[in-house]
């Protein structure tokens, strides 16, 4: 491939098209992150358990699963840029009907449906590596991981205050003028894609097998601490969840373009930042979702908090990250990824293991603060190395399968937090009627220092793994790719 040069890119534009995806980021995290206070109270006003109401966010991520290969590929084909612009009014458009959701069923369809906001990503860090100068790659990539913990900073505060004072439904309501605005900015100033694959062939089999294997597991996870975890419904879902990745392997084998590209994921670069993410994507909704129901849920067992002292309680994650992700962006050219992704490993890793050994609510911000700056770290190295591995001409594949891996593990930890909590239980008294006791059961501490525990353990494995990739930035390869 032909050296790039700055010389060869338009920088003033890439610094716009870079302002300008920093707002989208900012804005669809604003979304995503407004719902996660109220979680509790959705599962109160439906008459749902904690493991139930993880189907919030597991299912909007299963259908993300399913629909980036197809999106990505449609984005080889008929451009990047158009692609985006249709999703985006998609998305709009479920977030509307969201909204207005009558019953916990309708919830969960339309938040289905939602998921393929997620599938914008990987189209927006594709027309990045198309049109930014590879030395601008790394410090675009920290600032687009930094708007992501912006987008964490308002929305759990704001959407925490909104749900509080208005309703949980009002916080969808805010964001449609949002959505409206950025189509209208994507279409009118992004270039379209440079690299377009016309003869691209799109997996639809590979893709259903993909989400009904999904669906399966995810659905069982939730499920069964409510139907039993021996019952007949929840070993078959399970059981079929598992199953259906056979027939999956066989499809994905002798697909002309599998959604799992056996091609790529042969680079070793790209299973390992694939692998990272799924594990660090499942680490990190576990331990979200522990958070919000240990600050939520009433005393002795958690804080007592309501949805507004949750969000702020939330916000210094956020924070962090949107902090440490863009220097972790500036200092990867002259650290390398490998350090870089390691440390996060390891930061992370510690901040699961103090909030584990935390005794009280009140004082699990500091671990907070610690593997939210562990996770920015980790992430923003992961994508490096990614996107400067790849060949341009395969980055949407590229991006959509890592986001396919990293949507995998976090549908999976939000279900495994739910499935603690509502397992491990304990009863407390509450007073006497009559003279007699009188108990209520709720999480006890194991459940959550179980969720921190496996959060903790995951992300020294995404470490362990970091070490194995192939270093693609660092002093020595900076200075032989870019010469002065």
């Amino acid at each position: 491939m032909q050296e790039e040069t700055t010389q060869e890119f338009d920088t003033g534009y890439a610094n716009r098209t870079l302002l300008l995806f920093g707002g989208f980021a900012v804005f669809v995290m604003y979304v995503e992150s407004m719902l996660t206070p109220s979680l509790p109270s959705i599962a109160s006003e439906f008459n749902v358990s904690a493991s139930q109401v993880s189907l919030v966010l597991s299912m909007y991520m299963v259908s993300g699963v399913a629909l980036n290969p197809i999106i990505g590929k449609l984005g080889d084909i008929y451009g990047k840029k158009r692609m985006f612009t249709y999703v985006l009014i998609f998305y709009a458009s479920a977030v509307t009907v969201t909204g207005f959701s009558p019953t916990f069923s309708f919830l969960i369809v339309s938040r289905t449906i939602q998921g393929i906001g997620l599938t914008m990503f990987p189209l927006a860090m594709s027309l990045v590596r198309e049109e930014f100068p590879r030395k601008m790659i790394p410090r675009a990539q920290g600032i687009l991981s930094g708007m992501f913990g912006a987008g964490f900073a308002i929305g759990l505060p704001l959407g925490a205050y909104l749900s509080n004072d208005y309703g949980w439904r009002t916080t969808y309501h805010t964001a449609l003028p949002f959505a409206i605005l950025f189509a209208i900015l994507i279409s009118t100033r992004v270039r379209e894609s440079r690299y377009r694959r016309p003869d691209a062939k799109l997996d639809y089999p590979g893709s259903v097998l993909l989400a009904l294997s999904l669906a399966s597991i995810v659905l069982g996870l939730s499920l069964g601490p409510n139907w039993g975890w021996t019952s007949y419904p929840i070993l078959s879902l399970l059981g079929f969840g598992v199953v259906l990745l056979i027939p999956l392997v066989l499809w994905e084998r002798k697909a002309p373009e599998p959604v799992l590209n056996m091609k790529l994921l042969r680079q070793r670069n790209v299973l390992n930042a694939n692998l990272v993410v799924l594990i660090a994507g499942l680490g990190m909704f576990l331990a979200f979702q522990t958070v919000v129901y240990r600050l939520e849920l009433p005393p002795p067992v958690g804080s007592g908090f309501d949805i507004l002292s949750t969000g702020l309680a939330l916000a210094p994650i956020a924070l962090i990250m949107f902090v440490v992700a863009p220097i972790g962006g500036v200092i990867i050219s002259r650290t390398g990824v490998k350090p870089l992704s390691v440390a996060g490993s390891i930061i992370g890793s510690v901040g699961f293991l103090l909030a584990a050994m935390t005794p009280s609510t009140q004082s699990i911000i500091v671990p907070m603060i610690v593997f939210a700056a562990g996770i920015a770290t980790l992430m923003v190295s992961t994508a490096n190395l990614l996107v400067l591995t790849v060949d341009p001409r395969e980055m949407g594949l590229a991006t959509s399968l890592n986001t396919v891996f990293r949507t995998l593990g976090s549908s999976l930890g939000a279900p495994i937090a739910g499935s603690l909590i509502s397992t491990f239980t304990t009863w407390i008294l509450v007073g006497y009627i009559n003279g007699v006791p009188s108990f209520y059961s709720a999480p006890s501490t194991l459940s959550f220092q179980y969720s921190f525990y496996i959060a903790a353990i995951l992300f020294l494995v995404a470490g362990f793994l970091s070490l194995t990739a192939s270093e693609v930035l660092g002093n020595r390869r900076q200075k032989a790719a870019f010469p002065e």
